[in-house]
């Protein structure tokens, strides 16, 4: 299974580089010019199936992307939202700390977030990686999203295996 190592943010400036949310600690060795990234984007939305990286750096702590596919501002503003997977092979050696603090997204989505007293809150419907801290984004009743700082203070416990994030809160978070 490929995972997700960047999504695609803004456009940056007019030659097609694009600003990524990284979801990877080696974003210079992910991104070597040449790289070839599978991509997954919502049916119909003309985003290639594969990118090939033809330019990145870091700039004021945000990296940049540029594509061999994509020449200008206006490709680049039709890949929002586009993440970018890991090549075909490489997935063994992206195996999340066993017992450690580090998931995949994908690892996340779908477990169901509780209190520590074990009531419902809701599910985890994705995780927004951020400059300061990642939040869990979860889908509450009645259509409602919470944001929780992931962060093992607010985030004690983390059970795939078991199906479920245990959370704790302070008063007003849920309510935001």
């Amino acid at each position: 299974m490929a995972h997700v190592v960047a999504r695609i943010g803004k456009p940056h400036g007019i030659r097609g580089e694009v600003t990524v949310q990284l979801h990877t600690d080696d974003p210079a060795g992910r991104f070597a010019v040449g790289t070839v990234l599978p991509t997954k984007a919502p049916k119909g939305s003309g985003v290639p199936l594969e990118l090939t990286i033809a330019s990145s750096r870091d700039h004021n702590g945000v990296w940049l992307l540029g594509f061999e596919e994509i020449p200008d501002r206006t490709g680049a503003e039709g890949l929002r939202g586009t993440r970018l997977l890991t090549p075909e092979g490489t997935e063994e050696l992206l195996e999340p700390d066993q017992g450690g603090d580090a998931w995949y997204e994908e690892q996340l989505v779908g477990l169901a977030v509780v209190l520590k007293d074990g009531s419902a809150v809701g599910t985890v419907a994705g995780l927004d990686i951020g400059p300061g801290q990642d939040r869990l984004r979860v889908a509450r009743d009645g259509g409602r999203t919470a944001y929780i700082p992931f962060v093992s203070a607010l985030v004690p416990v983390v059970d795939v295996v078991g199906g479920r994030v245990v959370i704790d809160p302070p008063p007003g978070l849920l309510e935001l």
